[in-house]
C-alpha cells in the first residue's frame, strides 16, 4: 500500500513538482527523489591502444597482404585477407577478418590496423588481438620464441631422443622428448613440426620455434605430466613460473 502511494506521489511530482514541494514537509522531500546511479569507479573508462599501435617490422622481414577475390552480391560471409610474414627463421601466415584494414603507408612507423566500426564490441576486441598475433609472427620469424622448462624433483630429468617405443612419428626425422618424472612407464612426446628441443642440463628443457602458440602449447602438454604441487614444490615449471608452498596437512 505504501509503495503504491509513493508511486502516485512520484507521478504527480513529475507533472507538478511545485505542488509536491508545497504539500509535503521539507524533511520528507529526499525520500521522493530518485537517486542518481552510482558507479564502481570514479574515473572515466580508458580503452587499450594496442590495436592502433603500428607493427614493429625489422628490415629483414617481409610483410605481404593477399587480398581475396571479391565475393558475389548478397554473400553472407565476407572473405578474409591473408597476411604472409617471411623472415630468416621461416614463414608464417594468418587470416585477417574482413572488417580489419591494414594500412601499409610508408610514411607511417609501420603497418597500422584499423576497424570499420570502433564502437562494436567484437571488432574492438579482435582489433588488439589480431595486432598482437601479427606482432608475435613478426618476432617469431626474426628472432624466434622460446620456453624453458625446469624439472624439480628427485630423479626428474629430460632428454631428446631420435626414436620412441610408445609413439609413432608423424613426419620424417621427428625427434621425441623423453621424460623421467616418477612414472614406471616411459613418457615420450613427439616434438611438433618447426619446434626445436634441447637439454642444456638434465633438468632443463629448452623449446624454440617461430610460432609462439605452438611452442607454448607443447610446453603446456609437457607440464601436464607433472603439474607443480604446493606441498613439496615438485613438478615441471614453465619459464618464470613459481608456486607458493603450503603447510603439510595434519589430521
Amino acid at each position: 500500500m505504501f509503495a503504491l502511494a509513493r508511486r502516485r506521489c512520484l507521478q504527480s511530482a513529475a507533472s507538478t513538482p511545485i505542488a509536491l514541494s508545497a504539500s509535503i514537509p521539507t524533511f520528507l522531500l529526499p525520500a521522493f527523489h530518485t537517486p542518481a546511479p552510482r558507479t564502481f569507479a570514479t574515473t572515466s573508462p580508458c580503452h587499450s591502444k594496442i590495436g592502433s599501435a603500428p607493427l614493429s617490422l625489422p628490415p629483414d622481414v617481409s610483410f605481404k597482404i593477399i587480398v581475396p577475390p571479391a565475393s558475389g552480391r548478397g554473400a553472407r560471409v565476407q572473405p578474409m585477407s591473408t597476411v604472409q610474414v617471411k623472415g630468416p627463421l621461416g614463414e608464417l601466415s594468418m587470416q585477417v577478418p574482413a572488417y580489419l584494414t591494414i594500412n601499409m603507408d610508408p610514411a607511417l612507423a609501420g603497418p597500422t590496423l584499423t576497424v570499420q566500426n570502433s564502437s562494436d564490441a567484437k571488432q574492438r576486441a579482435m582489433w588488439g588481438t589480431t595486432r598482437a598475433y601479427l606482432q608475435n609472427h613478426i618476432l617469431g620469424v626474426s628472432e624466434g620464441h622460446s620456453a624453458i622448462l625446469r624439472l624439480v624433483g628427485v630423479g626428474y630429468r629430460a632428454s631428446v631422443e631420435p626414436s620412441a617405443t610408445t609413439v609413432e612419428p608423424t613426419y620424417a626425422g621427428q625427434l621425441f622428448v623423453n621424460l623421467k618424472v616418477g612414472y614406471s612407464h616411459p613418457v615420450e612426446l613427439g616434438i611438433p613440426w618447426g619446434v626445436k628441443a634441447s637439454t642444456p642440463q638434465p633438468t632443463r628443457l629448452l623449446l624454440e620455434g617461430p610460432e609462439k602458440e605452438v611452442v607454448m602449447q607443447f610446453a603446456a602438454k609437457i607440464r601436464m605430466w607433472r603439474k607443480p604441487e604446493p606441498y613439496k614444490g615438485k613438478g615441471i615449471f614453465v619459464n618464470s613460473e613459481t608456486i607458493r608452498l603450503k603447510n603439510k596437512k595434519i589430521k
